[in-house]
């Protein structure tokens, strides 16, 4: 923890609950906003294994509930799956390891442009999919067990290999669901679970409980794609704001120009932006694309 213990308590309520909500809207994005925001208050080694147990149990329910679709799917994401195995060993080794503000600078720089390039709406579909899926889970795994992430680069595959939108529901879930239980195993041989870890787990709970029925009832309102869009780029702005931070912390940029990341950041998201609210209409709720309605991709 980075500062007063009560205040980053607190903060770490209002993260959650904010993500529950954007989770509850729009199905996913849990982890992918509450990370980047919280690592500014809590090392990864503390925080991940309490976000860890709750995502067990939700991704557990998001599979009930899409179990319907799993016999369609389940053939073209075990490839996916079973890339997760090393890449969870080497991601939970890598946490105990290595040193937190370096571990954060990595995380940061990874996920920006994974971030960048989802709002772009980049899509480029795969032809091996088998033999890709194989290589991408491992890298998944590694992001996932070291962060808890791993929503932007699956919507990413799921979404540029065309699967319908209970497909995509299912196929997420069950990946999502691997990787989780996976990583517990990890964390548990590696004596991840702590006390201190333990303890986050009461105020994340709640927010969770709360947090994804509003989502759902505020998404009837607005459009789906809209407001995920927006909160991508609170995601994006957040890692940026973070990757600045760090590198101050670090000593790698010194003084103000280290904010220039963030600066940069919100330049090329306001570019992205601009182009999508010039092709959209915000306000009109559309159920034409499959990406603002997956499972759980925290």
């Amino acid at each position: 923890m980075t500062g007063d213990l009560s205040t980053d308590l607190l903060s770490l309520v209002v993260i959650t609950f904010i993500a529950a909500t954007v989770n509850g809207a729009l199905g996913y994005g849990f982890s992918s906003l509450t990370v980047p925001v919280a690592m500014l208050f809590f090392t990864n080694r503390v925080l991940n294994p309490c976000l860890l147990l709750v995502e067990l149990v939700v991704n557990a329910y998001v599979l009930m509930v899409n179990r319907r679709a799993v016999p369609r799917v389940w053939r073209r994401v075990l490839p996916l799956m079973g890339g997760l195995v090393p890449g969870v060993v080497v991601g939970s080794t890598v946490l105990a390891l290595v040193n937190p503000e370096w571990l954060k600078f990595g995380i940061f720089i990874v996920l920006l442009p994974l971030i960048l390039v989802q709002a772009a709406g980049v899509r480029r579909p795969i032809r091996a999919e088998k033999r890709f899926s194989l290589a991408f889970g491992g890298g998944v795994g590694v992001l996932y067990s070291l962060t808890t992430i791993s929503g932007p680069p699956l919507a990413l595959l799921l979404n540029n290999q065309g699967f319908a939108k209970a497909e995509f529901r299912a196929a997420l879930a069950m990946v999502r669901l691997a990787e989780s239980a996976l990583t517990a195993i990890a964390y548990l041989a590696l004596g991840l679970f702590t006390i201190e870890s333990l303890q986050l787990v009461p105020y994340v709970t709640p927010s969770v409980l709360i947090g994804i029925p509003l989502g759902t009832y505020l998404i009837s309102r607005i459009s789906a794609e809209t407001f995920r869009r927006v909160c991508m780029s609170f995601d994006a702005w957040a890692v940026g704001f973070g990757l600045s931070s760090t590198l101050r912390h670090l000593g790698l940029v010194l003084g103000p120009a280290a904010f220039g990341v963030l600066l940069a950041t919100i330049a090329v998201d306001g570019l992205l932006l601009v182009r999508y609210f010039r092709g959209t209409r915000p306000f009109r709720r559309t159920h034409a694309h499959p990406e603002p309605t997956p499972a759980l991709s925290p």
